[in-house]
């Protein structure tokens, strides 16, 4: 699949991928947040408009998964704010691609490390990353902006089910050369 920029056009089909991606989230008994809005176009956009939203499009150019993430400064990491799959790619190692390609744009950018939250016992998000080399952080590891973050996934109510922040290291050269943990 190939990995470029969204374009302003395609905002509203990430919408949909993000809307698609939720249903799997019900047989978890998890219908809030398979029932849970996709970012709005304008939050889409923001990112956009910032360089930090990324598609992997299929042999029709059509997209398949995006990515967006938030720099943060402070913390010298890029945030993975959401990655989405459609489910008709799921199992493909898409996912994994769009982080790849994001883990070396914020090298480019003088990031030491990817961060991101995610649900603790979703076999598709933590388990998922801790296998391409994403580490729990304990609370002690938490940085302000990261405790930012949570706190305001808790207002959301996202609590109701066990979260954690993860960070990935990001060493020198390509992602792709970075060594993979065992699955």
């Amino acid at each position: 699949m190939l990995i470029r920029p969204a374009t302003t056009a395609e905002l509203p089909a990430l919408q949909a991928i993000e809307r698609a991606s939720g249903e799997p989230f019900r047989s978890l008994g998890m219908a809030a947040i398979a029932d849970d809005e996709p970012p709005t176009v304008e939050e889409l956009d923001r990112h956009r408009r910032a360089g930090h939203a990324w598609v992997a499009v299929d042999a029709d150019g059509a997209p398949a998964a995006y990515l967006i993430a938030d720099p943060l400064p402070d913390d010298r990491a890029l945030h993975i704010e959401q990655v989405t799959v459609h489910p008709r790619a799921a199992r493909r190692g898409v996912g994994r691609t769009l982080i790849t390609y994001a883990a070396d744009r914020a090298r480019e950018e003088g990031a030491t490390a990817l961060t991101l939250t995610t649900f603790a016992d979703v076999p598709w998000n933590a388990p998922y990353y801790a296998r391409i080399g994403f580490r729990p952080l304990a609370d002690a590891e938490l940085t302000p902006a990261l405790r930012d973050i949570r706190a305001h996934e808790a207002e959301l109510g996202l609590d109701r089910w066990p979260r954690l922040c993860m960070r990935r290291d990001l060493t020198e050269g390509p992602a792709y050369l970075t060594p993979r943990s065992a699955p």
